[in-house]
């Protein structure tokens, strides 16, 4: 009987310690299910990688930046990586090949919609962490051309950008709220430099020149002429908004190339996108490591970027681990 009861006790045991084990295992499981039990830490990744852009450009400088917080703040070891920027950084992502991004935000829809450059090859699987600051879009001629309104652009010579650039869609855009297409203009596709060459030497009559304030290759105009940027009219803002939300309204402060008062005009956004792969949590911990620390930033366009602007002109879905942090600090898109 001692045997028979010591043996029953034993297989009592084993069941018991494969119960409890069993339950074990399932909780395990749940917490790899359940981002609130933990699953999101061992989801985690140990490396990635930002794309920028040129080394002479302001992406590669802030994407340094960024990188540093990132790493130091999260212990994700994070590395800035030169890139053609904003199109092929869409496309890079699209293919798994980095984490996170930098792109103008017109760029970004167009890639998540399909459109334009990326016509039958839309990108699904990136979403937005947030807006910067403005990448401002002037129309650029001189005073002695007589221009002084889109209007005026009319039957001109104008530059709209290099080929395959972002500047052609902008100046296609604004020219459409003003009842006028390319069709209306002596279109030329070349670069901001040859842009503002040609202005000088007199091939050109006004360029399209989407970029940070003040332009290099603006400055360098505005040393031999007296420089002019188009201003656009609030209600064509309002226009151009409400069609592409990804734009803004902006201004060229006076006194930028010389001018003697603040020209109103739009903007896009340089933004940061992310692989929608990345986890709720990580995405969560990068937005507020970089928000955070802006401070470190040591390029003068992280003077710009402020979390109340963060979601101003988005134009693309926002990732939900990024919309976390900024439902926390009670941001919204204006």
């Amino acid at each position: 009987m001692k045997k028979k009861s010591f043996f029953l006790s034993l297989v009592f045991l084993l069941t018991l310690s494969m119960i409890l084990a069993a339950c074990g295992s399932k909780e395990v499981d749940e917490e790899k299910a359940d981002p609130e039990k933990g699953a999101e830490v061992e989801e985690k990744p140990e490396f990635i990688s930002i794309l920028t852009g040129g080394t002479g450009g302001t992406y590669y400088p802030l994407g340094g930046s960024f990188a540093k917080i990132i790493g130091d703040e999260t212990g994700i070891e994070t590395n800035a990586e030169t890139s053609g920027a904003s199109a092929e950084n869409m496309t890079t992502l699209k293919n798994g090949d980095a984490e996170i991004a930098f792109s103008q935000t017109d760029i970004a829809s167009y890639a998540t919609e399909g459109k334009l450059m990326f016509e039958g090859k839309a990108v699904d699987n990136v979403m937005a962490i947030a807006t910067l600051y403005p990448e401002t879009i002037q129309i650029v001629t001189t005073k002695k051309s007589g221009i002084t309104s889109v209007e005026d652009l009319k039957g001109k010579k104008v530059s709209v950008g290099a080929p395959g650039s972002g500047t052609a869609p902008n100046a296609e855009q604004i020219l459409e709220v003003h009842g006028m297409t390319f069709d209306d203009i002596k279109k030329q596709d070349l670069s901001f430099d040859e842009s503002t060459q040609g202005i000088q030497d007199g091939t050109i009559d006004a360029a399209f020149v989407t970029a940070g304030t003040p332009t290099g290759a603006v400055e360098g105009l505005s040393a031999t002429e007296d420089v002019v940027i188009i201003s656009i009219e609030q209600d064509k803002i309002d226009a151009l908004i409400q069609k592409y939300p990804y734009y803004v309204k902006d201004e060229v402060p006076s006194g930028t190339y010389g001018l003697e008062s603040a020209i109103t005009t739009v903007a896009v956004q340089a933004m940061l996108v992310v692989s929608s792969d990345l986890s709720k949590a990580v995405v969560y911990d990068i937005t507020k490591a970089i928000f955070e620390n802006l401070d470190k930033v040591t390029h003068a366009k992280g003077k710009l970027i402020k979390v109340e602007n963060a979601l101003n002109g988005v134009g693309i879905e926002v990732h939900p681990g990024a919309q976390k942090y900024f439902d926390e600090k009670g941001v919204k898109a204006q």
